[in-house]
Parts: C-alpha cells; sequence; structure tokens
C-alpha cells in the first residue's frame, strides 16, 4: 500500500538500524532521530501518529533510563501517538514496563522487517479510528442524531429512516434488544420533527405495576382512589403539544390496551375517575423487545393496537450484528468516560481490542458502555486489557489483520469447507458450488491442507 504522506518517527542511534528501518519503511515518510533531544524536536515538528522507540538511546546505550524517561516524555506531549518500544531480545520485563507505562505495543530485536511493518501499519490503522472518534465526540451536536455513532450499514439504514419520518407526525414502533438505542432514537425523532419545542415524555411500561399504570398514563381526579388528594394530568396529557414514548408496549396489559387504542384513534382521553373527555394533541413513539406478532398470536396483544401504533417501523440492529461499532464506541466511551472520571490517556491494548470485537455482546450497547466505565474505574494503569474488561477468549493476533491476502485466504477456506460439508465431501460438486474447476479445486485444497471426508 503506498501511503507516503504518512509519518513514522523512528528513534535508534545505531546507523546500521537506521538505514535498515528506513528500508523497512519505504512507503513511509520516516523522520530519524538518534538522541533524546532530536526525537523531541521531531515530535514537536512533525507530529508523527507512531514512533518506533529504542530503548538504549545515548547517553545511556547500554541502559534503558534514557529510552524510559522519553516514553514518559513522549506520552505527556503527545498522549495519543502509538509508541513501539523496540528492546532486546526476550527482554520481557522492560517490554512489559513499556506497556504498563502507555506504550501501545513492542518489539524484540534482531528486526523482522515483515513482523514491524504489521505493527506499525495496526498502529496506524488504530490511530485512525481513535481520530475519527475523537472528531465525532468533540463536534458539538448540530444534529439530534449526532449521539448516534455508527459506520455499519444496518444502523445507518435505521437512521436514515429516522430522519425521513421524523418531521412527519407518523406513529412510529421501534424494534430492538434491550440496550440497542430504541430511545435514543426516539428523542432523536422528537428532535427533528416540529414539535421539538415542547416536551418529550417517556414512560416505560414495563417498569410500572399494572394498577397504577393506567393512572401514569391517562391521570385521575381527585378521590378516584384511596391517596387521590388532588386531580392529577398523566403522562399522555402533560406531553399534549410534543411527543409521548411507550417504552416496552409489549409489557402493556391488555386491560390497558383498549383503552390506548381508543386514545389512539380518537385523541380524548378520560382521566381515572372522570367523565369528561380531553383532547389531546400529541404524537405517539413506540418501542420494545418483544416479538409482537407472536403476542398477537396467543391473545397478549392486540392486533388492531399493533396496526395503529406501527405506521412505520424501525428495526435497531444488536450490537453483534453492527460490523466495526462495537470497537468504535468502546473508544468514545473510553475517552468521555475517562473525562469524566479525572483519568485521562487511557487507551485499549492490542487483547482488548481484539476481545471487543470478538464478544457478543448480549447486552448491547448498554453492556458495552457499562464494562468501559468499570474498566476505568478499577484499572490500575493506562491500558486497558481484556482482564480489565472482564472479558477473555481473544487474543492479539485475532486483532483483524489489515492484510488483504490473508483476509481473501482466510474467506476461500471458509468457502471451500462450507462447500464440501453441503455436498459430503465430493469435490466435483463441491467445485461446481464455488463456481470454479476441479483442478483449481485440487490446488485450494493442497493449499489450505483441506482432506474431504
Amino acid at each position: 500500500m503506498d501511503m507516503p504522506e504518512r509519518k513514522l518517527l523512528v528513534v535508534e542511534d545505531d546507523p546500521g538500524l537506521q538505514t535498515q528501518l528506513r528500508w523497512c519503511f519505504e512507503n513511509y515518510d520516516v523522520v530519524v532521530a538518534g538522541d533524546r533531544d532530536t526525537a523531541l524536536a521531531a515530535l514537536l515538528q512533525h507530529e508523527p501518529p507512531v514512533i518506533t522507540l529504542d530503548l538504549g538511546l545515548p547517553p545511556d546505550a547500554d541502559g534503558t533510563s534514557v529510552g524510559f524517561s522519553l516514553l514518559g516524555e513522549i506520552l505527556q506531549r503527545a498522549p495519543h501517538t502509538k509508541i513501539i518500544v523496540v528492546t532486546g531480545n526476550n527482554d520481557r520485563e522492560h517490554a512489559t514496563r513499556s506497556v504498563a507505562m502507555g506504550a501501545y505495543d513492542f518489539f524484540y530485536k534482531p528486526i523482522d522487517a515483515d513482523m514491524l511493518e504489521l505493527i506499525v501499519n495496526r498502529a496506524y490503522r488504530v490511530y485512525e479510528l481513535e481520530e475519527e472518534n475523537r472528531r465525532l465526540s468533540s463536534k458539538q451536536p448540530n444534529s439530534p442524531l449526532e449521539g448516534v455513532i455508527t459506520s455499519s450499514a444496518s444502523m445507518l439504514t435505521a437512521c436514515r429512516t429516522v430522519e425521513k419520518v421524523a418531521p412527519t407526525d407518523t406513529t412510529v414502533l421501534l424494534l430492538g434488544e434491550s440496550g440497542t438505542g430504541k430511545e435514543l432514537l426516539a428523542r432523536s425523532l422528537h428532535a427533528l420533527s416540529s414539535r421539538h419545542e415542547h416536551r418529550f415524555v417517556a414512560i416505560n411500561c414495563a417498569a410500572i405495576p399494572e394498577t397504577l399504570l393506567e393512572s401514569e398514563l391517562f391521570g385521575y381526579e381527585k378521590g378516584a382512589f384511596t391517596g387521590a388528594s388532588k386531580q392529577t394530568p398523566g403522562k399522555i396529557e402533560t406531553a399534549s403539544g410534543g411527543t409521548l414514548f411507550l417504552d416496552e408496549i409489549g409489557d402493556m396489559p391488555p386491560s390497558l390496551q383498549a383503552k390506548l387504542l381508543r386514545f389512539l384513534q380518537e385523541r380524548v382521553i378520560e382521566r381515572v375517575g372522570g367523565r369528561k373527555e380531553i383532547p389531546v394533541d400529541v404524537r405517539v413513539l413506540c418501542a420494545t423487545h418483544k416479538d409482537l406478532h407472536e403476542l398477537i398470536r396467543t391473545d397478549q396483544f392486540r392486533e388492531d393496537l399493533y396496526y395503529r401504533i406501527s405506521e412505520v417501523t424501525i428495526s435497531i440492529p444488536s450490537l453483534r450484528e453492527r460490523e466495526g461499532d462495537a470497537l468504535l464506541l468502546a473508544r468514545v466511551f473510553l475517552e468521555r468516560i475517562s473525562n469524566q472520571q479525572g483519568k485521562k490517556g487511557h487507551r485499549f491494548s492490542p487483547d482488548a481490542m481484539a476481545a471487543i470485537e470478538s464478544y457478543g455482546w448480549p447486552g448491547n450497547v448498554r453492556e458495552l458502555e457499562n464494562r468501559v466505565k468499570r474498566a476505568v474505574i478499577m484499572a490500575e494503569h493506562k491500558q486497558i486489557s481484556a482482564k480489565d474488561l472482564e472479558l477473555s477468549g481473544s487474543s492479539a493476533d485475532e486483532l483483524a489483520t489489515f492484510n488483504l491476502r490473508e483476509i481473501r485466504d482466510r474467506g476461500d477456506r471458509q468457502a471451500i469447507v462450507r462447500a464440501l460439508n453441503h455436498v459430503g465431501g465430493k469435490i466435483s460438486q463441491a467445485a461446481d458450488l464455488l463456481g470454479i474447476s476441479r483442478p483449481t479445486m485440487y490446488d485450494l485444497l493442497r493449499k489450505f491442507n483441506l482432506k474431504p471426508k
């Protein structure tokens, strides 16, 4: 990949290694520094996103004191810079100390050009992602959808639907698992509508006992029941002129569904204990994580109410379906929570990033935010590990390679295995499924060391 505009600072006092590293990174704009002062001057002048740092620098070329001191100074002046520490063969103690101080990664001498280039490429990619996240999180909220951070096609589709239906008075049903951001999109629908200057009133139908939910929604007259000491308007009436958000409507008791349906049809309410019809001008948004069609089939939800609340339905994908969003969101949460807790400068270790990408996130965005917050509070170092996130089962190697050949090979192997499984190991039929010739199929089997069963 040709990327000559990318700057890389190489801090190394050995002229031979300087030349070797220049050769390793011929596609980069390499700046070389042989001592502490030159390195700091280059840092200020070029602001390199990635630095390789040899710990053995003059006047302590045989030790590490100058190297560790410089590492601390760079992190203090440019905390977002990715520093790859180059240390002696199997010098694990210094490597571990470097990472604990805040280095991105480490590499042992002698130099393996291909491996070091892979680490540097990955560091650049991480730096670019973090820069984009900082840009997104630092922007002023000019758009009500500014709080929605995503790069996945499925979530962007949901956002575009929100933007299209927000200016209307259409009743919208938001579907998605718990923790996917249904209320966030509901608030965006309100903020983008002509009702944005009026109230957004939310009520969770699953959080209020059935005996109280009716009075919460419709209000009550004085003396309607024991304890009703004064006339009290309900949530629907309070939201007049604005937006009413009924969260977890799938948990609404059947006894209230008929009364809600009448309100949606007539746009009038009667308070509990009252006889007067009160007109209400309000837009209604609903959300649920339940399968309403299944509830309709089992007579737990009214079909006519379903069609009334779902003039437009927006399905919000789970976090595991939003490719690339887990790490994107995790970085935004990390920076925001670190600032809130007064613990700036936190970063994820390679094993943490791999764990974030591979974990299924059953609790979705809410679970991700909670894990990051707990890790920031409890972590003893600036670098957040998979253990700090209470995640396991991943390694740094699983932090997806950016080598296209490796990615293609992995996909080809998976496709071949699936095809063979579909046809019971018959090579000719598998080749037909894959759209390749039989000789090509044999070549691929040898390449990936596969033996059909």
